[in-house]
């Protein structure tokens, strides 16, 4: 499914937009992917623009500390959680898109999520709620591992 969302991001970024699900659905399947994961990328952005699009709401930024649950504490690497706290104080994402970020991390149903996998949902968020994003960030959230899709 990550492989989709990348594709997803390096073809249609620039675009500020993609296709609606069924002209997706058929793009997707024409560039080889699988049809199970074509369903739960198509699946996990239809959640992302249902709960992204309620979130938009510009609120001061928190001093709180987050305190993780315990199933997100299983799912987020420890890396991941401190590259949040990272791009939170950096004014990078605001306190809703971390939340929306875990949310969507945690949509995954996987046992663990590495910072990779992070990054790549940042993008996707930040990208989905029209974020303007400095090319420092950028470079920072493609991991090197997701380069190769960029040549």
């Amino acid at each position: 499914m990550f492989d989709i969302l990348f594709f997803l991001f390096q073809n249609y970024f620039h675009a500020g937009t993609y296709p609606d699900q069924a002209t997706l659905s058929k793009r997707l399947c024409a560039a080889g992917f699988d049809s199970r994961d074509i369903s739960q990328a198509l699946t996990w952005l239809g959640g992302l623009e249902r709960v992204g699009g309620s979130n938009r709401s510009n609120f001061a930024p928190g001093t709180g500390l987050r305190c993780y649950t315990q199933p997100e504490l299983n799912t987020l690497t420890t890396e991941a959680r401190g590259f949040l706290l990272f791009l939170e104080s950096a004014g990078v994402i605001s306190v809703l898109q971390r939340e929306l970020i875990i949310e969507r991390v945690l949509a995954l149903d996987e046992p663990a999520v590495d910072l990779d996998k992070v990054k790549l949902i940042v993008l996707m968020v930040l990208w989905n709620q029209n974020e303007t994003l400095d090319s420092l960030v950028l470079e920072e959230l493609i991991s090197p591992n997701q380069e190769r899709f960029l040549q």
